[in-house]
C-alpha cells in the first residue's frame, strides 16, 4: 500500500515557485528547494520528478495564476482605456516599489531557457498568446462599446501590448529613470484611441 504524502503538494509546489523566480532555473540548488519547500529530495522526485520537471510545475502554476490576475485586472474596470492604464501603471508601480525586483517568472524563463530549450520557448510562447489574447477580448469589448472607435486590428493591438509588457518588464530589472517608463507607457497606451 502507498504511503500518503506527509505534505502538502501545492505549498510545496508554490514555494519551489519563488525559489526558482528568484534565483532562475541554473541558479536554483536542490538544497535551496529542499529548505524552501520543507521536504526531502526524495519527496521532491516522488512528488514532482527531477529538478526541470519541478521547474515546469512551478512555471505553469505560475502561468494560471499570472494570466487569471491580469485578466481580472482588465475586466475590473468599466473602461477599457483605463482598465490598460490602471494595468500598465501597476506593472510599473510593482517594480519600482520591490527592491530587488523579481520581474516575471515567465519573462525570466523566457530571457534564461527558452533560448536553448524546446520545452520553455513553447511553454513561454503560450502564455505570451494568452495574454495576447486577454487583451485582444479587452480591445474587442471596447470596440463593441464604441470607447475604441478607432482601433482597426484589435489582434495585432494586444500583440504589441505583450511586446511591451515583456520589454518594460525586462528593462525594468536594470531600474532605469522612472521618467524614462513612464514616457514609454504614456506612447503605448496613446495606441489604445
Amino acid at each position: 500500500m502507498a504511503r500518503s504524502r506527509e505534505f502538502d503538494v501545492e505549498k510545496a509546489l508554490d514555494a519551489a515557485m519563488h525559489v526558482f523566480w528568484k534565483k532562475g532555473y541554473e541558479a536554483t540548488s536542490l538544497s535551496d528547494l529542499t529548505a524552501e519547500m520543507g521536504i526531502q529530495r526524495p519527496s521532491i522526485y516522488s512528488a514532482f520528478g527531477d529538478k526541470k520537471e519541478l521547474f515546469e510545475a512551478a512555471l505553469r502554476k505560475y502561468t494560471r495564476f499570472h494570466a487569471s490576475r491580469v485578466r481580472a485586472a482588465l475586466q475590473k474596470h468599466p473602461s477599457v482605456k483605463d482598465a490598460f492604464r490602471s494595468f500598465f501603471e501597476s506593472l510599473t508601480a510593482e517594480d519600482y516599489d520591490q527592491n530587488p525586483t523579481r520581474g516575471c517568472f515567465c519573462i525570466n524563463t523566457m530571457v534564461e531557457l527558452a533560448p536553448h530549450d524546446e520545452k520553455f520557448e513553447v511553454l513561454t510562447r503560450e502564455h505570451q498568446m494568452y495574454l495576447s489574447a486577454i487583451f485582444q477580448e479587452t480591445l474587442e469589448r471596447g470596440i463593441q462599446t464604441g470607447e475604441l472607435k478607432t482601433v482597426k486590428n484589435a489582434k495585432a493591438l494586444a500583440q504589441t501590448l505583450v511586446v511591451s509588457v515583456i520589454g518594460l518588464t525586462v528593462m525594468m530589472k536594470s531600474r532605469p529613470d522612472r521618467s524614462f517608463i513612464n514616457h514609454a507607457v504614456e506612447v503605448t497606451l496613446s495606441l489604445i484611441k
